[in-house]
């Protein structure tokens, strides 16, 4: 436990953080690369580039001194990162090195404010915020190795089919070189795969989530071609495989997953989002409950509209589920043009009591969220799921 004396010098460094802005994650990144640039293997390089990672670090840091003493609040934020560490691999060695940079960082850009007292406040807050992540990772490290089917770090999984979806998305089925069993995932989860494109500098990790019901024997991803190079180097890399070749994958991760009760479910995508929603889907179909379930799916057109096909089989052998598509560009296909307006079936929803899950480009699901919030839905019963550095909708 922190001392009430380190809690209020830590939270008293907000304000500092504040001012200084996402320079602070922009230095403690380029110190941290600079003097061990293998940990470029593990990070996403993309979003370095971009900038996405050092806004997340930094609205992290500020939300982990804010909350110091209180940290239940970051309670759901520290589980998805902690899911999304296992997803790379993430080991008790990288977190020493990481606290090290940052206090470093830290002591460099202010080196006023940043006295003996504070650094050891702060020393003492990382070593805490450590081992809380060390100890929830290490858990999951646990289940992935010892539970049937499990195992740890990468396995080597080889592309037994290759299936185009729609005009950008292809699923491809992973099956285990080894042959042997593949542990179970929850319906929403997302494997992290890692790949060395021949134009990539290091080794690449990304998470793709899985499509379909878990059966023991492989999973399926299905990935979305980026029609620029530079935005989808992991995905496109992928389209370019054929049947036959060898990725090497970690355990499934995700904090995302389907909740099984007895409530109806909503699942709302848009264009590759849906991807999570598929075994969601496949699961509440395949219980003998008679679970009410609705389907929203919005992308940009119908050739862009993928397992379309096996959607509307599902909607037409089972009564308890409801199906709407809408096509941004319009066509022939969909139920509504436009972008997705929930209001259009608010009628059909179970607004009082159901489970909502969305998934899909940020916007989209802050618009979304925003809506059921509008409908009285309770925040509780809204779940979603962020790709890339954390983000709050």
């Amino acid at each position: 436990m922190l001392s009430e004396k380190t809690i209020n010098i830590v939270k008293n460094t907000v304000p500092l953080l504040a001012q200084a802005g996402t320079v602070v994650t922009e230095h403690f990144y380029n110190r941290m690369f600079s003097h061990n640039p293998e940990l470029q293997d593990i990070f996403n390089m993309a979003n370095q580039r971009s900038g996405r990672q050092q806004f997340a670090l930094f609205n992290a840091l500020a939300a982990y001194a804010q909350n110091i003493d209180n940290l239940a609040v970051l309670k759901e934020a520290l589980a998805r990162i902690n899911h999304k560490h296992a997803s790379m691999h993430i080991l008790p060695e990288h977190y020493p090195i990481v606290g090290g940079h940052l206090i470093g960082t830290l002591k460099e850009l202010i080196p006023e404010q940043f006295t003996p007292e504070v650094e050891y406040a702060w020393r003492e807050a990382y070593a805490l915020l450590a081992d809380i992540c060390i100890t929830e990772e290490a858990a999951l490290y646990e289940h992935n190795k010892n539970n049937h089917g499990g195992w740890s770090g990468t396995r080597q999984f080889v592309i037994t089919k290759k299936q185009p979806e729609s005009a950008l998305v292809t699923s491809f089925t992973l099956t285990p070189v080894d042959s042997k069993a593949v542990i179970t995932h929850k319906p929403g989860q997302y494997l992290g795969i890692k790949v060395k494109p021949e134009e990539a500098q290091y080794s690449e990790i990304r998470q793709y989530s899985i499509s379909q019901q878990s059966n023991g024997e492989n999973y399926r991803i299905s990935v979305k071609k980026e029609l620029l190079p530079a935005a989808g180097i992991v995905s496109n890399y992928l389209h370019s495989l054929d049947e036959g070749s060898v990725i090497e994958l970690y355990p499934p991760a995700g904090d995302f997953f389907l909740r099984v009760n007895n409530k109806p479910v909503v699942l709302i995508s848009a264009g590759v989002g849906q991807t999570p929603m598929l075994p969601m889907l496949q699961t509440l179909l395949s219980d003998t409950s008679n679970q009410a379930v609705t389907y929203l799916h919005a992308c940009e057109n119908a050739q862009q509209h993928s397992f379309n096909q096996f959607l509307a089989d599902q909607a037409a052998m089972h009564e308890r589920l409801n199906y709407y598509t809408w096509f941004n560009q319009g066509g022939e296909g969909a139920d509504f043009i436009g972008l997705m307006n929930i209001s259009a079936v608010a009628q059909q929803l179970p607004l009082v009591d159901g489970d909502f899950y969305i998934c899909g480009p940020s916007g989209f699901m802050a618009a979304i969220k925003q809506q059921l919030l509008a409908l009285d839905v309770d925040a509780e019963r809204i779940h979603y799921e962020v790709f890339g550095p954390h983000q709050a909708l």
